[in-house]
């Protein structure tokens, strides 16, 4: 077992992965930058060592840095949380060079999983059902209209290295193709230095529906059932609930059994998710794997008493997973607390939180790094905490959340509160009937 694991991430995140290898006996490193000095992480960990200034990319995404920090501390392995470096093939290569474990997926794996064409490639020959389109990347606009046509319209246009909804556009008609195909290319470029498209059937009345993996060094892996991500705004998920209230059995046996043979077909070592688009009908189809823990794994966590940074660390660690699959006994639902104001299209809300109370109570979990008193810095997500709620049924899960919304004070900036308590109260929202286009009609009550 590791002696000692650094955790190249920042907020609630690295305060989650500090808490496990303290319940493990396992020694921590915090990384910050001089915008984080006085965050929780710091304050928690065994050690910590300041990678840079503000910006992530001299800082979070600063390798050397991170490298030179795990060294100077005898550091291990490095736990990558989610974003920064989490999906990073270099930098998980990096750390194999320095004899450093990276908590997380290959430097292979990451190529083959991360660039979203090479990914639906490989879930083809594996037997996954996948949405359809173009078989790999589209090499010019002449190949993009056959392509189109072939489909059949409306269709989606995709980023390759694509993420946050960069490089996306829906076309219903051949006419707007060729502007959407040039948009798409220009954005995908400036966002992530890669111009490269695919295409995909638009599935209308979509849901987004993940199943949570864990995989072992011997080629096995197990599922952990499913979490409904539909809740999105610009493709950024707001809230997240396990079981999904479109589920059946007969489903999630189905896009359980494909998620498994999807981690096992690449031999995928350490947790993950597959995420799948559901249509109107039941019908599932592939859409990317993240190689990484994700923000809503809390709520799998609470239905299947089951942690996952602890199973992260002992997969890296060589130890075999029992290779059960899950199913949820009790119904969980998060809510991402944002700095931002619901009310002003949603503005992000950096500033000093001058007041806060957090929940509490039976079924109650708050994942966060601020207090009182914290300066939330402009330089990174906006997300300041996580609320998750969990009871014996759904319809419970939300009365606890709405009374855990009330009891959540943040003074000194705006956040989501308001918006989350808006949303448990939806009609369609507590009728489990909404897609990811579900955003797109809601409207918040003006008087706050």
């Amino acid at each position: 077992m590791f002696k000692k694991i650094l955790i190249a991430n920042r907020g609630e995140i690295a305060m989650r992965v500090i808490r496990t290898c303290k319940e493990m006996g396992i020694k921590t490193v915090a990384v910050y930058s001089t915008a984080d000095a006085d965050s929780l992480h710091v304050r928690f960990a065994d050690e910590a060592v300041c990678i840079g200034p503000a910006p992530s990319a001299e800082s979070y995404l600063k390798m050397a840095n991170i490298i030179a920090a795990a060294e100077i501390t005898n550091a291990d392995a490095i736990h990558p949380g989610y974003g920064f470096l989490s999906e990073n093939a270099k930098f998980s290569k990096i750390c194999e060079e320095h004899e450093i474990k990276f908590i997380g997926a290959s430097p292979e794996m990451i190529d083959r999983m991360g660039d979203k064409a090479s990914a639906k490639s490989t879930m083809i020959e594996a037997g996954v059902p996948c949405v359809p389109g173009s078989e790999g990347i589209i090499p010019d606009f002449k190949t993009c209209l056959k392509t189109a046509k072939k489909t059949g319209y409306p269709v989606m246009l995709k980023a390759s290295a694509g993420g946050g909804g960069k490089g996306m556009r829906a076309v219903w008609k051949e006419e707007d193709l060729q502007g959407a195909w040039e948009s798409a290319r220009q954005e995908s470029k400036a966002a992530f230095g890669n111009d490269d498209m695919y295409m995909e059937k638009l599935i209308e009345e979509p849901r987004h529906i993940e199943i949570q993996i864990v995989g072992d060094s011997n080629g096995r892996a197990c599922h952990l059932s499913e979490r409904d991500c539909s809740v999105q705004r610009r493709h950024q998920k707001l809230t997240e609930e396990t079981p999904s209230p479109f589920m059946t059995d007969d489903l999630r046996e189905k896009m359980g059994k494909a998620a498994v043979k999807a981690a096992e077909y690449i031999k995928y070592e350490g947790a993950g998710t597959v995420e799948f688009l559901v249509d109107k009908h039941r019908n599932f189809y592939f859409m990317e794997m993240n190689t990484r823990i994700q923000v809503e794994h809390p709520i799998t966590e609470q239905v299947v008493d089951y942690d996952l940074i602890r199973e992260q660390i002992l997969v890296a660690a060589g130890v075999p997973i029992s290779g059960k699959n899950y199913v949820p006994q009790l119904h969980s639902i998060e809510c991402r607390i944002n700095a931002e104001d619901p009310y002003k299209d949603f503005r992000p809300s950096p500033g000093k939180i001058t007041n806060l109370h957090l929940p509490g109570g039976h079924g109650v979990r708050i994942d966060t790094h601020v207090y009182s008193g914290y300066i939330i810095p402009p330089n990174y997500d906006s997300m300041i905490a996580k609320l998750i709620t969990t009871a014996q049924t759904r319809e419970e899960a939300i009365n606890k959340m709405k009374r855990a919304l009330d009891e959540f004070v943040v003074e000194g900036i705006k956040t989501t509160v308001p918006f989350h308590r808006q949303l448990m109260e939806h009609p369609d929202y507590v009728a489990g009937n909404y897609t990811t286009k579900f955003m797109e009609d809601f409207k918040m009550k003006t008087t706050e």
